[in-house]
């Protein structure tokens, strides 16, 4: 079913690169992206989710790239851009996704576990920025969108090295904003709230956990990937070309 959402008009052609783009909310990303009409590419470490996910595509007449990568290694990562530059073209919308919200209590916490905590949640998303930067300046400007999380500002426990890696997206995302914006390109992160993957419904979504999120959530309502994406299709078109550096919360009013 086609997208019931505003056309963007200038995504239209746009080489796009959604990272962990074959499930959850990278999957609502591809799929909301390539309904505008935009060249995507996804990297995504699960391979029979993600070639469903271009057949179903297919099936609309969506033609998207699927590159299989296990973004914590970065030379098979930077090699999987550039491939995908050479076939779409200079990346000129980055949307840093991927993620892991694995939990661990500090105790239990390894510096194996640290380091791949890291290596998933944040070391990537620098180094995928790294490899497109130099095309979005050649091409003339940007978007890169870096996904954090409420789960910090919250003060969610039992997860600190995954808390602490995504309060460090916006450092991230401010400082490239300051050292790129010369060039046209802007940098902006996205906090969602708790959005109802199959894995949060699967792993964390009880019936008594549910209740106290419509206690504590504005909105007396679950919500889904295609939230999010709706929101980062306007941060990556031009209608948010004067928004950078800034962080933009989608939680439905819970923290």
């Amino acid at each position: 079913m086609e997208s019931r959402g505003p056309i963007y008009p200038d995504l239209a052609e746009k080489p796009v690169l959604v990272t962990g783009g074959g499930s959850g909310i990278g999957e609502a990303l591809t799929r909301s992206f390539a309904r505008q009409g935009a060249r995507v590419a996804f990297l995504d470490i699960a391979v029979d989710p993600s070639r469903a996910l271009v057949d179903d595509l297919a099936k609309e007449g969506r033609s998207v790239l699927f590159e299989p990568c296990d973004l914590t290694d970065i030379e098979a990562l930077r090699a999987a851009i550039a491939r995908i530059a050479a076939t779409l073209g200079p990346i000129r919308i980055l949307v840093n996704n991927a993620g892991n919200d694995t939990r661990r209590p500090t105790p239990d916490v390894t510096p194996d576990f640290f380091d791949g905590t890291v290596a998933a949640n944040l070391k990537h998303q620098f180094f995928c920025a790294q490899a497109v930067l130099d095309g979005m300046k050649a091409a003339g400007g940007g978007a890169i969108i870096n996904m954090g999380s409420v789960s910090w500002m919250a003060g969610q426990g039992g997860m600190a090295v995954y808390t602490a890696c995504k309060s460090a997206v916006l450092g991230l995302t401010r400082s490239m904003a300051r050292d790129y914006g010369p060039f046209g390109i802007r940098v902006n992160a996205v906090a969602p709230g708790w959005i109802m993957t199959d894995r949060q419904r699967e792993l964390w979504l009880t019936p008594e956990a549910e209740r106290k999120l419509m206690e504590d959530q504005c909105l007396k309502r679950l919500l889904v990937p295609d939230d999010i994406a709706r929101f980062v299709l306007f941060l990556a078109s031009d209608e948010a070309g004067a928004c950078t550096a800034q962080h933009y919360v989608v939680d439905g009013g819970w923290v």
